[in-house]
């Protein structure tokens, strides 16, 4: 139950919409395949909005050292 409502503004209801895109898929789920499929989605500035230079740094050297291998396990357990 929400409480101190008398305090919060008045909301507007409208039409209420649902966005579903495909962002793409690898290749195959070995280490190469989600490795390039991660570099390019995560490269997108559109998805990830912070500095691009210690974004560069994280991806490069954190995100696609270790990532491939786990997220490879959790597409293989998807597609079979």
């Amino acid at each position: 139950m929400l409480e101190n409502t008398e305090n919060h503004p008045k909301v507007e209801f409208g039409k209420t919409g649902v966005l579903i895109v495909n962002l793409g898929t690898p290749d195959g789920t070995d280490f190469w395949s989600i490795r390039r499929y991660l570099k390019e989605f995560l490269s997108d500035r559109r998805v990830i909005d912070i500095n691009r230079y210690l974004w560069w740094l994280i991806l490069n050297l954190i995100i696609l050292t270790f990532r491939p291998k786990k997220t490879g396990k959790a597409y293989k357990e998807i597609w079979n």
